[in-house]
């Protein structure tokens, strides 16, 4: 027999929330096989098998677990009759205890009075949200109309006492977040409440970044197997400006301020289970190709899960571009303990004056959040305004000027 531990998945983790079974209890695993998802306060991993044998779960969905914790034991060689197998042989009845639920399905399923054994699921012995919210939309076409909720005609007798939350209605569902949701909440908050934020805006030309790009794009492709892209430029330039700005790159410790003579650059990613900021290290020593792989990497290795928590930590300076989503212009929140945050956005072409006449020029709007404790706007405004001139001419940026 072997442990199913909780492994240690980087340096700043010490306990995760078992989010998903991904096998049933008393299957059949193989060495490496997929068993569960582990959900820490940075992401969400799966977690494989150690050894082939029968899976005995141990600790249920949405518990909440330390690192070596042991979680499920595996017995048995691989050629155990699998669970199929067993349930031809015996054909017992579909039972809720047979089905694996997610935390947000039991929430679901309870408050709505069903059980999980009358609603078809798409997958074998696992109900998802999906399976219910269709079940009940299928329900819905027979129910009656509800009777509309009475408003009193006269306000409720003050003082107010405290009251404990109501039931929420049929139309409205309860979901407890996830912790990486939890923890970017809390991360915002601590950053708004202990930070005296500031942003300043500018806007930058984007013409000659997107000539240089257009006129190598292929030759840079074809060598590197990679595509350029604008961020890269703005990382660059990003750089750029750190190196001559360092308070930007330093933050605040108690009474104290820690400059970093490193560059390591967040690069805001969108994924289903929020905003994740993985870190591309000591960046000043990428080449652009480098960072656009780092991106890449990040990007699939994101939608898979397969990001490890020490991959978010460290980071001394973030970009975030919501122009990919259509923002025209954001104020983003530095994330604690950094004390900027580069906000990209969408490029539109506007009319602009170049050289007293009115021409078309793609342009972009840069905002730049910071903590006014440790950057006066003097130098918050200069660093901004380096990265425009850095795109506009990134001859500087290969000149160093």
């Amino acid at each position: 027999m072997s442990d199913v531990v909780v492994p240690e998945v980087g340096e700043s983790v010490s306990s995760g929330i078992i989010a998903t079974w991904l096998i049933e209890d008393g299957s059949v695993v193989e060495e490496g096989q997929e068993l569960f998802e582990l959900e820490t306060d940075k992401a969400t991993l799966p977690i494989p098998s150690p050894q082939s044998g029968t899976l005995k779960i141990l600790v249920q969905e949405g518990e909440e677990v330390s690192i070596g914790a042991i979680v499920a034991n595996i017995s048995g060689a691989s050629s155990a009759p699998s669970s199929k197998a067993k349930d031809s042989e015996s054909a017992p009845e579909k039972t809720d205890t047979q089905i694996s639920l997610s935390p947000a399905v039991r929430v679901l399923l309870e408050q709505n009075g069903l059980n999980a054994s009358d609603i078809p699921s798409k997958k074998e012995n696992r109900l998802s949200k999906e399976d219910v919210e269709a079940y009940l939309a299928s329900k819905g076409k027979d129910k009656s109309p509800q009777k509309p909720i009475q408003i009193p005609k006269t306000p409720p007798p003050s003082p107010i006492k405290p009251q404990a939350p109501s039931a929420i209605s049929d139309a409205q569902e309860r979901v407890p977040m996830t912790t990486l949701r939890k923890r970017i909440a809390e991360n915002l908050v601590s950053s708004k409440q202990q930070s005296a934020h500031l942003t300043t805006f500018n806007e930058v030309d984007m013409s000659r970044v997107m000539k240089l790009r257009s006129t190598f794009k292929d030759q840079f492709e074809k060598k590197h197997e990679v595509r350029l892209g604008f961020m890269s430029f703005f990382i660059k330039a990003a750089i750029h400006a750190l190196q001559r700005y360092p308070n930007v790159n330093a933050y605040v410790d108690g009474t104290d301020i820690i400059y970093n003579h490193f560059y390591n650059i967040g690069v805001a990613i969108s994924t289903a289970a929020g905003l994740l900021v993985p870190v591309l290290r000591n960046a000043d020593a990428l080449s652009f190709a480098d960072i656009e792989k780092g991106i890449v990497d990040f990007g699939t290795r994101a939608k898979s899960k397969r990001i490890m928590p020490d991959e978010f930590v460290g980071g001394t300076f973030t970009i975030s571009n919501g122009g990919v989503f259509g923002s025209m212009l954001s104020t983003p929140i530095p994330s604690p303990p950094q004390s900027a945050v580069l906000g990209m956005h969408t490029i539109q072409k506007r009319p602009m004056v170049v050289n007293d006449e009115i021409t078309i020029r793609p342009m972009m709007y840069l905002a730049l959040s910071y903590d006014h404790r440790i950057l006066d706007g003097k130098d918050a405004i200069g660093f901004l305004v380096t990265i425009k001139n850095a795109i506009e001419y990134p001859e500087r940026m290969f000149l160093d000027l």
